[in-house]
């Protein structure tokens, strides 16, 4: 029998004996199978269920490498990140995260609720469903997680204390490299263009000298700016749905960092799925509802910023006239920024996403890779314009009307 004293990496049967003698979350007599579920860049996730009953777990494991790539070194820190951040978001936005049964430290691992009747929302949205609560428990969460989380609300020598607990340079680091660097420079030569846009992108985007000029002053930002406990990685990937719930997963690129971080990637991740739904001319009912839900997700997410500000803020300073709505404009300027930067990045740098890498159609993928591009790079350069869901959406269906090819 494996003895858990002493950390290794897991294999199916090993869970189960792994949460047979940490949990009492299955009944002594249980039938428990094991499947590895897992297909992340980074971790080892595996599913426990009881043949009898039906109860399951998942237990998420941390390797000391990426799954995507050896180069990545890692601390096995980040699930201990994880853990407690799921804790604190669950507290600060009830029901819209998984719970949290167990962290182990010595495994590096962590035992949570199985959420195997939601759906991976990029899997929905490729597959064209409609969940009408996704906007407003996204900027619920968001909202929740963000600013109760700030010096505007939280005392500051506490929120200094979070500060030093969720460093998390590691990670950080992959997100300065594979967000804030290579995509507009390839000089660790691992981006993967699309053969059939290489050359527009590198004229486009690599041979922009004014874009990568903002992307360096952006990567500054972002390692700076230490003004929320962001999520760190809230794409599209990281958000289980059905109809009526919305769960966010996976934070353990969680670390102290500008707020419209994770407000961009939300906005980048559901053009992706606009642009793939313009060019194959999916269902119209489908595309309407992406584009309200584009809107609405930085429309509720301001409407209840400014709400939550006068309900929660304490700094004297910051119950300042005018205050909140400087603030709030600032956090929609950067989430403009963030909203380009991971559009270029899935696009122009490793880290794909099969919103288009599954369009089967080249000159269907050559079209939608370019209104995401052209629209990031709008965002970018004039990021102070953008205010409203209104205005973001039009950005992207005026880059659509020029890169029409059907």
């Amino acid at each position: 029998m494996a003895d858990f004293n002493t950390y290794f990496l897991m294999k199916a049967d090993e869970v189960i004996s792994y949460v047979k003698e940490k949990t009492d979350f299955f009944d002594r007599n249980a039938d428990l199978s094991c499947t590895e579920i897992g297909d992340g860049n980074l971790n080892y996730v595996f599913r426990v269920i009881d043949g009898k009953s039906g109860k399951s777990q998942i237990v998420k494991q941390a390797g000391d490498t990426a799954r995507i790539s050896d180069e990545f070194k890692l601390s096995t820190n980040r699930i201990r990140i994880e853990s407690n951040v799921l804790k604190l978001e669950g507290e600060l936005a009830p029901g819209l995260v998984p719970d949290v049964y167990l962290f182990d430290e010595v495994m590096n691992c962590c035992v949570m609720e199985d959420l195997s009747d939601h759906t991976i929302l990029r899997t929905a949205l490729n597959e064209g469903r409609i969940f009408p609560k996704l906007a407003d428990d996204l900027t619920t969460f968001m909202v929740n997680t963000l600013l109760l989380t700030s010096d505007v609300v939280m005392e500051h020598k506490a929120k200094k204390a979070l500060v030093q607990d969720y460093i998390n340079p590691e990670l950080c680091e992959i997100s300065e490299d594979l967000v804030y660097s290579e995509p507009f420079t390839d000089h660790n030569n691992r981006n993967d263009l699309f053969p059939a846009n290489k050359e527009w992108i590198e004229e486009n985007i690599y041979g922009d000298d004014k874009l990568r000029f903002e992307a360096a002053k952006l990567k500054f930002a972002f390692m700076t700016n230490a003004q929320a406990l962001v999520h760190g990685d809230l794409h599209s990937g990281s958000v289980f749905v059905k109809e009526d719930s919305t769960k966010v997963i996976d934070p353990e690129f969680a670390f102290y960092g500008p707020m419209g971080y994770d407000v961009g990637n939300v906005v980048a991740n559901l053009i992706f799925a606009w642009s793939r739904a313009y060019v194959t001319n999916a269902d119209e009912k489908y595309v309407s509802w992406l584009e309200d839900t584009i809107k609405d997700t930085v429309d509720l997410f301001a409407k209840k910023f400014l709400a939550s500000w006068q309900e929660n803020v304490t700094d004297i300073m910051a119950k300042e006239q005018g205050f909140d709505r400087w603030y709030l404009d600032s956090v929609l300027q950067d989430t403009a920024s963030v909203t380009g930067m991971e559009m270029i990045r899935r696009i122009a740098g490793l880290a794909k996403v099969k919103d288009m890498t599954t369009i089967a159609d080249e000159a269907q993928r050559v079209a939608a890779e370019r209104i995401c591009l052209s629209s990031a790079k709008q965002f970018i350069l004039e990021s102070a314009s953008y205010k409203t869901g209104e205005q973001f959406l039009t950005v992207v269906k005026d880059a659509a009307s020029r890169h029409n090819m059907r």
